[in-house]
């Protein structure tokens, strides 16, 4: 069973005092070849050029079509505070146990605000998972009474702004390229997904604890299937240590190189898997923004005039008057199928089912 990014617990840590945030810095890249994929690189710095959002989602148009994946560049987010905020995620994976469970998801409602433990076991293969995340809400007024870790509460303005400002510089731009790619009024996504509005949009600390070779090669035969994140965008932050797979159209899996300044990923198929043998001993650390659909988003096809001419518009989908699940509901229940169990179990040939809508479980 691999460990937990804990230190050993003292009385002194219990208590509220400060939390000492020690600066972290990514690890050296990995120097073995994998073999990457090829991801279009979209320039933010030309959004406000004349012209420049149109030129862009041209640019993106295969990546939002084919590939799903794509990185992101000058989005006027300092890396320096993106570094702060891996340095806050990894002094959290620090604190005492103790601590770390003082607000723990509730999977029973499907909420994932709060902390998830390394604790489910992976089938019947004696290894549980190794990951723990930490899912910090909006700062709106609905969630004002979400419980807040200590390191969480002394950082809260620190964290509060760089919540809001990956939505204001990078979230709500791809909303409008995307929006032009579907031929909709510029601001339609973005309004869908308004940041004061309710949703169960999250940042997230994410740390892969440090397996043997062993525990990696009986986890991954358990399941080697990717899968596709339960929202509308996930912003991924550069940090080194190689894992992260997508699968390509032609069906193959691909490495996703770090790219200098951030990255971004758009739900669709990907897996994490065993870091090279000279990143294996290096707890792999995450930085990730997951925008989901909310309360007042129904989970229907979008009047895109670019897909009704492709008949890609549900019938069902066209008529006002038909009942729609929101988007707060359909997060939610899949948060609960997924996670609201103690094991994990085999979902090959499995699909999320809920009210008229269909996801695939997993994927070759």
């Amino acid at each position: 069973m691999a460990p937990i990014a804990i230190e050993t617990p003292v009385a002194s840590q219990l208590d509220n005092s400060k939390v000492l945030v020690k600066p972290w810095i990514r690890p050296k890249k990995t120097s073995e070849k994998l073999e990457y994929a090829e991801l279009p690189k979209i320039d933010l710095s030309r959004f406000d050029e004349p012209g420049g959002k149109q030129e862009l989602s041209r640019q993106l148009y295969d990546a939002v079509t084919r590939v799903g994946f794509w990185s992101v560049v000058n989005t006027g987010i300092d890396d320096e505070r993106v570094l702060r905020q891996f340095s806050i995620g990894n002094s959290f994976f620090k604190e005492p146990l103790e601590e770390k469970r003082r607000f723990p998801c509730n999977f029973a409602e499907g909420e994932y605000f709060g902390y998830r433990e390394n604790s489910r076991w992976i089938g019947d293969t004696g290894v549980k998972e190794n990951v723990e995340m930490l899912n910090i809400p909006k700062a709106i007024p609905a969630f004002n009474s979400v419980g807040k870790h200590r390191i969480v509460e002394q950082n809260w303005e620190e964290i509060a702004s760089f919540h809001r400002d990956l939505f204001d510089k990078v979230v709500r731009k791809l909303f409008v390229l995307i929006s032009i790619i579907l031929e909709l009024p510029e601001n339609y996504l973005a309004d869908a997904h308004a940041y004061d509005e309710e949703s169960d949009d999250h940042l997230r600390y994410m740390i892969y604890n440090v397996r043997s070779q062993e525990e990696w090669d009986k986890a991954q035969a358990y399941s080697k299937g990717g899968h596709t994140d339960f929202g509308s965008l996930t912003l991924l932050f550069s940090q080194h240590v190689a894992g992260l797979q997508i699968r390509t159209p032609e069906g193959e899996w691909k490495y996703v190189s770090p790219v200098e300044g951030g990255s971004f990923i758009k739900s669709t198929v990907h897996r994490v898997v065993t870091p090279p043998k000279d990143q294996i001993h290096i707890p792999r650390l995450g930085l990730l923004y997951f925008n989901r659909p909310g309360a007042n988003t129904p989970m229907k096809t979008v009047p895109s005039p670019l897909l009704d001419r492709l008949g890609l518009i549900p019938e069902e989908d066209k008529d006002p008057n038909k009942p729609v699940v929101s988007g707060t509901e359909y997060v939610r229940a899949r948060v609960k199928d997924v996670h609201y169990k103690t094991v994990l179990e085999k979902r090959e040939g499995t699909s999320f089912e809920f009210k008229g809508l269909s996801v695939q479980n997993y994927y070759k």
